[in-house]
């Protein structure tokens, strides 16, 4: 899966009404539009400027989860393989 489909899976995911599993998993209504807001921006510096921008993006996601107590689930996996991807394409840019 490209990088910017990976991205779109994951804002779509994220746009999306949280239930009670995300919930549980420590996932608020804020937390999941900043996350959102995050990767929507990273999608949109690639679309716009080109797939060599993503080595100016540090996705640190995995950092914010743990200090947001977010525990696994379906949207911590999400959001680890966003962060996976970018470091993924970073390190062949």
């Amino acid at each position: 899966m490209s990088l910017l489909a990976v991205l779109d899976e994951a804002v779509a995911a994220l746009k999306a009404s949280l239930d009670e599993d995300d919930r549980a998993q420590g996932w608020t209504d804020d937390l999941r539009r900043e996350v959102q807001e995050e990767i929507s921006i990273s999608r949109s510096v690639l679309r716009r400027h080109g797939m060599d921008m993503v080595r100016h993006l540090r996705p640190r996601f995995d950092e914010w989860m743990e200090r947001e107590g977010v525990g696994p689930g379906r949207l911590r996996d999400l959001v680890g393989d966003v962060q996976r991807s970018l470091v993924e394409a970073r390190t062949t840019a």
